[in-house]
């Protein structure tokens, strides 16, 4: 394994298993992999970039990969949000804007380009609902790619999680 993805929901609630997303992390690591990718979205994408960064000071030699659906991705969010987002990006070892302006369909594109480049998808997943996070999961499982879902929800969805 060398390489993961992160996928999650925008809004983060009380069902995130934080522990088990840095056991999750530091496994990887101590496993072989060295690259984290992540969307750069609010959320669970946010925190995951900055899990890794905190990683990094104890393993250097990780990087992490920001793959943004577009350029102004941020346009909209708050100014705090901009600066930690800004950070972020700054510190990111590699940032790839799959599109200039936003177009209907970036995001998508930008999921399944994460899910393409990764072994294991790390993803916060709470709900089987239509979202853009059930969505990639069900890309990546289609991939066959190994799939941890840190939501205390558990692997369930992941079970009933329907590839067709």
């Amino acid at each position: 394994m060398k390489s993961a993805c992160f996928t999650g929901h925008r809004v983060v609630g009380d069902d995130l298993d934080k522990n088990r997303l840095i056991r999750c992390i530091e496994k990887a690591i101590k496993q072989g992999c060295d690259t984290f990718i992540c969307g750069g979205a609010l959320g669970f994408d946010m925190l995951s970039a900055q899990l890794v960064l905190k990683f990094k000071e104890i393993y250097p030699h990780i990087q992490l990969h920001m793959y943004l659906p577009c350029s102004n991705q941020s346009e909209r969010w708050s100014l705090s949000q901009r600066r930690e987002y800004n950070k972020i990006l700054a510190r990111a070892d590699l940032v790839d804007k799959v599109a200039r302006p936003y177009y209907d369909g970036c995001m998508r594109e930008r999921n399944y380009k994460m899910v393409d480049a990764c072994d294991l998808c790390i993803c916060y997943l709470n709900s089987l609902e239509r979202s853009g996070t059930a969505q990639t999961v069900r890309y990546a499982k289609r991939r066959g790619r190994i799939i941890v879902n840190v939501s205390t929800k558990g692997e369930d969805f992941l079970d009933n999680l329907h590839t067709e």
